[in-house]
């Protein structure tokens, strides 16, 4: 494909989802529609489709609009690409820009500058103080892509070799020692030897620095595994034994196949027998929350998020870890951790959390604000007096 039937099948995914069908989906079903684009093509028009939903509000003030034409001009705009060699009307590129295209002005306020909802930059303010507006803009731009090194099977020094012989470039991530970013070739990893034979899992770096913070070993549960990439982090040390549950448990469809590949035993636990599996040495919640230290990953929940939607997801946040209190050992660790940046679903979560139940103290506390080494998050450890 054409740099301009790129931006052509761009233009035709956002228009999608505009009529309310959410991103993963408009692009599987554009793909599935046009089985002539090549791997290359439709990485190509995912980076676009992404680009607009991380600046929309960029796009759409340099695009002067809000369809799916509108916000790639403006998002091409910003990136200063050659808009007349794009939007030529050759072959399957889009038709060459209007008058009134070619002529949009500009004039940027805070909202738009921070590509963020005018109802949550209050809470980027009072949740990151000076702050706010670097992470804003680092919500802006691509997420690392970065390795976690199973250090039951190889060192990180020897990943490191191993994955360049195989064309993909990494450095050390200081994040955590297991965490390697990857600088080229990120295409490569799921084919290569080292991911399928698991001496690699692909692991924000924050995400790993979480769990490297947990010191306690014994019996752990992963209360809200998702697809279980902490536990598999968790399960790496032989003196632990991880255990893995979710809610809805096909979000842990795939974790057998990864343990497996990764050489480590993890236990799921079905709902109803948690309370026979108790007690645990360590807990570790994962909570549902907004997400907004990932948004470079999912940047569509910027702009899907409510103000109501955040208040149900505080309000269980406060369930998960009043439940989790029953499944912690009495000496045990109950971990708490968001992928969030935002005080109402972290240090206020935990201030409520003491209020509630006396007799509970906070060990450790850390945020991870997101940057080029990791996405934000939040982790607090509570211990019982």
């Amino acid at each position: 494909m054409t740099p301009g039937a790129r931006v052509a099948a761009a233009i035709e995914i956002l228009n999608a989802m505009a009529d309310g069908q959410p991103a993963e989906q408009s692009l599987t079903r554009w793909g599935r529609g046009n089985r002539f684009a090549g791997s290359k093509d439709r990485a190509a028009i995912r980076d676009h489709v992404f680009a607009v939903l991380r600046q929309r509000r960029t796009a759409a003030q340099l695009g002067g609009g809000e369809t799916g034409r509108a916000l790639m001009i403006g998002i091409l705009r910003a990136q200063g690409a050659d808009l007349a060699a794009i939007f030529n009307g050759v072959g399957h590129a889009p038709q060459p820009l209007t008058d009134a295209e070619q002529g949009i002005e500009t004039e940027a306020d805070e909202a738009i500058e921070w590509n963020l909802p005018d109802w949550i930059i209050p809470q980027f303010k009072a949740s990151l103080g000076p702050r706010a507006e670097a992470v804003a803009l680092a919500l802006q731009a691509r997420a690392p892509i970065t390795l976690r090194v199973n250090t039951a099977n190889i060192t990180p020094a020897a990943a490191v070799v191993e994955l360049a012989e195989q064309g993909i470039q990494t450095r050390a991530n200081p994040l955590a020692e297991t965490a390697l970013t990857v600088t080229e070739g990120e295409r490569k990893i799921r084919n290569s030897v080292s991911y399928l034979e698991g001496n690699v899992e692909l692991q924000d770096a924050s995400s790993q620095a979480v769990v490297a913070a947990i010191s306690g070993t014994g019996r752990i549960l992963d209360y809200c595994a998702g697809g279980g990439g902490k536990a598999l982090a968790l399960a790496v040390d032989p003196a632990a034994t991880v255990m893995a549950h979710d809610i809805d448990p096909r979000r842990m469809q795939d974790l057998p196949a990864r343990a497996d590949r990764a050489g480590r035993t993890i236990r799921q636990i079905e709902a109803d027998m948690l309370a026979n599996e108790a007690p645990f040495d360590v807990v570790l919640c994962d909570a549902p929350c907004s997400g907004s230290g990932a948004w470079r990953r999912s940047p569509e929940g910027k702009w899907t998020l409510s103000a109501s939607r955040l208040d149900e997801l505080t309000q269980i946040q406060d369930s998960i870890l009043d439940a989790a209190t029953a499944l912690t050992a009495k000496n045990g660790v109950l971990v708490y951790a968001t992928c969030s940046v935002l005080a109402c679903e972290n240090e206020d979560r935990i201030a409520a959390f003491l209020a509630r139940n006396s007799g509970w103290s906070v060990g450790f506390q850390k945020r991870f604000d997101p940057n080029d080494d990791g996405d934000g998050f939040f982790t607090a450890h509570l211990k019982r007096d």
